[in-house]
């Protein structure tokens, strides 16, 4: 049988496998090769759950004596079983990914609040919580999106930066804008992210319903400069979405310096609360408009707020803080008794 296509990147080397099957991404070809190449490594992180490959990948592993770490990436959190075909996942989790999980030398959350709920599912795990990091942008190129973007010319709108899906509960974010219209009548909510065309019309009709229309501007993905500058010009970033595992584009918001309105949902946000860089609220209009006008309302509020995001960020956020975490959690791995080590070989 041919070689699978590999190639060189920058951080290693990949290697490609043809799925036979949407439903479990089922590739056979990982298997196998799985199956032989396996006892090449010192130590195996899967990521995601719920998928051929996690399986495949945990049951090579712990066959050739491999120590491996599963990170579920969100799947084990209440919101990730009960959406789409919830009875098969809960069955999935009991004869398929719960194995997985108790047999792994380590579970890798990348949240407390993450790893609180999983817990909360009863199945036995060794849990370690590394957040994840993220890396200041480019240079903001303020000019470029003022001109790109008129309406949002001088700032001090509210940003939503991140995927425009359900979960994200825009919904209640429209709602809220349109609960402050009255009294902040220059308040805007910049938009910046894509989702599914009809979905998509779904919010753009409810804005209008809600007199938004001029108040809204969506943007479509940013990337770089153009990202950079919508994060710089902002007054505060706003994701009250009903789950997130982590909250990737609420920990850029943080490393950019803005207080942070986050759904309860998200993983990190009781932690930005605590830190005093932002408000954790239920997924509400009503919750969510509060939270805004307390930023919103003072100049001295929001900087301290946007000092404390960038300190947070800095602290937990950062590439070093994830290296020295992964790191310590793979070395802890390789020290137990029994298991063997030429080095960390991922």
């Amino acid at each position: 049988m041919a070689q699978p296509p590999q190639a060189d990147g920058p951080h290693g080397q990949y290697h490609h496998f043809p799925k036979r099957t949407e439903f479990y991404k089922v590739a056979p070809a990982l298997g196998r090769w799985l199956n032989r190449h396996v006892a090449d490594y010192d130590l195996v992180h899967i990521h995601a759950l719920f998928s051929y490959t996690s399986i495949a990948a945990g049951r090579a592993a712990r066959k050739a004596g491999v120590p491996y770490i599963v990170r579920p990436l969100g799947t084990l959190t209440r919101y990730g079983i009960e959406q789409r075909r919830p009875w098969l996942k809960k069955l999935s989790l009991r004869f398929f990914e719960a194995p997985l999980l108790r047999h792994a030398a380590a579970v890798h959350f990348t949240a407390v609040a993450e790893r609180d709920e999983a817990l909360t599912l009863g199945v036995e795990m060794q849990s370690a919580v590394v957040p994840l990091a993220v890396e200041p942008e480019d240079l903001a190129d303020v000019e470029g999106f003022e001109s790109r973007f008129p309406a949002l010319r001088g700032g001090g709108y509210v940003l939503f930066l991140s995927r425009i899906d359900p979960k994200k509960n825009v919904e209640a974010l429209l709602d809220a804008v349109a609960l402050l219209a009255v009294s902040h009548p220059g308040l805007m909510l910049a938009l910046v992210g894509d989702g599914k065309a009809d979905y998509l019309s779904q919010l753009k009709a409810r804005a209008a319903a809600l007199g938004l229309t001029n108040r809204v501007v969506w943007t479509g993905f940013l990337y770089g400069g153009l990202k950079a500058a919508a994060l710089q010009r902002a007054a505060v970033f706003a994701l009250p979405s009903f789950s997130e595992n982590f909250g990737i584009a609420a920990a850029e918001a943080l490393l950019a310096g803005l207080p942070c309105v986050l759904g309860q949902g998200v993983a990190i946000a009781k932690e930005v609360q605590d830190a005093g860089a932002g408000m954790a609220v239920e997924p509400t209009a009503q919750a969510t408009a509060q939270a805004l006008l307390h930023y919103l309302e003072s100049a001295q509020v929001r900087s301290a707020a946007g000092v404390a995001a960038a300190k947070f960020a800095q602290r937990h956020l950062s590439l070093e803080a994830m290296s020295s975490g992964l790191l310590t959690l793979y070395q802890t791995v390789l020290s137990r008794p029994g298991v063997g080590g030429r080095g960390i070989g991922l």
